[in-house]
């Protein structure tokens, strides 16, 4: 008989999932839930509580959804701390939570500086290290959320751009040191422009700047959707993709080739 229904090949597995209340995230949630893991839903603040319920309400098997800034110094590791109290091990960590910045040079700041650096690569650099020691040792993975930007990078994406290299740097050496250590694997994937909440409300001047890019994407003028970066990252969390590591995948039509 056919069925539609997921095969659950991640039952057991507990993932992490930072900035997972909308977006990009929710979707990985999503996808990684309905393939048999117990989700961790991330917030940042107080007032995305209601969409961060909704997220998990959506999910195929129950999890918790967590408050947590990981913007600050003691917010990665709350999450984590939250999810092993909950749980007691982590199995898989998605680093997505990113915030960007998309205007000219000359009126980029420092305050644009502080927040970009301190979510985007802070965040997941202490996030990271504090997910280590919970780490499912020979099983255990992570999946960094990068950026097409990192290494095709448009106008008016300074900083953003440079946090997304920061990450893919972290990916790569990451994927040299951690696993000896811990049996985990350590890829990257890195979307190009997605139809996400964070995009819809980025304004007209970044949408004109964005329209000729996708329009000169191979596989067709159009964003992605959200569930196809997810299903991006739930093949990377899959047992049989054990001996993928150190990978960049490029989840973007084929708008950048590397």
């Amino acid at each position: 008989m056919v069925t539609n229904e997921p095969v659950a090949t991640l039952a057991g597995k507990v993932a992490v999932i930072s900035g997972s209340s909308a977006g990009i995230g929710a979707a990985i949630s999503r996808e990684l839930s309905d393939r048999g893991a117990t989700v961790v839903i991330n917030y940042p603040s107080a007032n995305l509580r209601v969409d961060a319920e909704k997220v998990l309400s959506s999910l195929s098997r129950p999890g918790i959804a967590v408050e947590a800034d990981l913007s600050t110094i003691n917010g990665p590791a709350h999450l984590v701390k939250s999810a092993v109290a909950a749980y007691g091990k982590i199995d898989i960590l998605v680093n997505n939570a990113a915030i960007a910045v998309n205007k000219p040079l000359e009126d980029q700041n420092l305050e644009d500086w502080n927040a970009l650096v301190n979510l985007n690569g802070r965040g997941n650099f202490l996030l990271t290290k504090a997910t280590l020691p919970h780490l499912s040792h020979g099983q255990g993975r992570i999946v960094n959320i990068v950026s097409n930007s990192s290494r095709d990078a448009p106008p008016w994406q300074t900083i953003y751009a440079g946090t997304k290299g920061m990450v893919d740097s972290f990916t790569r050496c990451w994927a040299k040191e951690l696993p000896p250590k811990y049996g985990c694997t350590v890829n990257a994937v890195s979307p190009g422009p997605t139809n996400t909440e964070g995009f819809a409300a980025a304004g007209e001047g970044v949408m004109k700047i964005l329209q000729p890019i996708m329009d000169r994407t191979p596989r067709g003028a159009r964003m992605a959707d959200p569930s196809e970066i997810a299903f991006a990252v739930g093949f990377l969390c899959e047992e049989r993709a054990g001996w993928v590591n150190g990978e960049h995948l490029m989840v973007n039509g084929g708008l950048f080739v590397d």
